[in-house]
């Protein structure tokens, strides 16, 4: 579960994280509220969608020249004018796609004098099994283009599980950093506080870029992105209430409701697969063949026949499907039960698309029978390749 960073900000704020002060614009009426609840005269204007790249954004409604989605502005009229413009409007980033995001929500933030600004991310590294953290003096710009052209300014340090951060960490993030003085007395204090807050609510990602040293020598929390591990949410119904669905596809909302793994995908194949590698083999063979997946769907080893019919109506939900396949290898999962989820779906719904269906494994042939009486037009496959091929055949000609 992704926040904003205004939520991000108060959760690290709570640990005793130094952060700037802001206010959330919720609606237009709070804008003028939250310039007076700030000293001035230095304003930020931070658009609040769940995407990286904002200030390098654009508004689709403003024109190829307007400014992008976090404005410095220097007087409360500046910052009441840029608010006023960014609020409602979709701003389209490198992480949007072209759809881009509409900005419901914006986030004003008193000013800093900055002297450098450096990246810092903690993460779980599946390749140590340890949270570790990543640090680099190239802060304020894509890490991606950091890894890519200086790859030696990137350094990660893992933390042990058992001792949890130590003195020595923060000295070696202190040298990774360049800092010195008061900014690394800053540092002493303030790595502890991040991996404390990222154990604690069990986050699978805290990425702040910048951490900025201002020119007072401090340390400052510029940006916060945060996102929670979903599977540990029931620990936490504090952070389950700063879930904004606004900024999640409709269809994975739907999907989360009936415990589906689903990720809308931008293709026109629509997928319904037990098992994750199984689903990642699927979408492959879809590409192989010259089509493109609509969705990532696992229903996972104990789908029942409602589950099965919630998948497949979320599926055919998605205007962008123009075919179906259902491919299931019953292990754990029966194929009679993902059949009966089929039948009971389209006849709730219809069918406008091209299915096809392969089974395999357990109750395979009380599976085929149930789709083959049930009267759906419904085309067979007796293995992946042979299904992926109709699939691409139906939906290409």
């Amino acid at each position: 579960m992704n926040i904003h960073e205004y939520q991000a900000k108060k959760l690290l704020k709570g640990f005793g994280a130094p952060i700037s002060e802001g206010v959330p614009i919720l609606s237009l009426a709070d804008i003028d509220a939250a310039i007076e609840a700030l000293p001035g005269p230095v304003y930020v204007v931070k658009s609040q969608i769940h995407a990286g790249g904002r200030g390098k954004g654009r508004f689709t409604e403003l024109g190829s020249d307007a400014k992008g989605g976090v404005r410095v502005s220097f007087s409360a009229d500046e910052a009441r004018a840029n608010a006023q413009e960014m609020f409602g409007k979709t701003l389209v980033t490198a992480q949007t796609g072209p759809a881009g995001k509409q900005v419901n929500r914006l986030y004003l933030e008193d000013g800093a004098q900055i002297d450098r600004e450096l990246y810092l991310s903690i993460l779980v590294d599946r390749e140590t099994s340890k949270v570790s953290f990543v640090a680099s003096t190239e802060g304020g710009m894509d890490i991606e283009t950091v890894a890519h052209d200086t790859p030696e300014k990137i350094h990660t340090i893992g933390i042990d599980p058992l001792g949890g951060i130590s003195d020595a960490d923060c000295a070696t993030l202190n040298a990774a950093f360049e800092l010195s003085g008061m900014a690394a007395d800053d540092g002493k204090k303030l790595f502890p506080i991040l991996y404390k807050a990222f154990v604690e609510t069990d986050m699978s990602l805290l990425e702040i870029n910048p951490l900025v040293v201002l020119e007072d020598g401090h340390l400052r929390v510029l940006d916060a992105k945060v996102s929670f591990d979903g599977n540990a949410g029931f620990r936490h119904a504090d952070i389950a209430e700063l879930r904004d669905e606004t900024e999640e596809d409709a269809k994975e909302i739907e999907a989360s409701k009936y415990d589906l793994a689903y990720i809308a995908l931008d293709g026109e194949i629509g997928c319904m697969v037990n098992g994750a590698g199984l689903a990642m083999a699927t979408m492959d063979i879809i590409k192989l063949y010259g089509a493109t997946p609509a969705n990532f769907l696992d229903v996972g080893g104990g789908a029942t026949t409602e589950k099965v019919t919630a998948a497949f109506k979320i599926i055919t939900s998605d205007p962008q499907v123009k075919g179906i396949l259902v491919n299931i290898f019953g292990g754990i999962m029966r194929c009679d039960v993902i059949a009966d989820g089929v039948v009971q779906a389209v006849k709730d719904v219809g069918l406008k698309v091209p299915l096809v269906v392969r089974l395999e494994g357990t109750k395979v042939e009380e599976g085929k029978a149930i789709i083959n009486n049930s009267g759906l037009d419904v085309i067979a496959a007796d293995d992946l390749d042979d299904a992926a091929q109709k699939i691409v055949k139906a939906v290409k000609g």
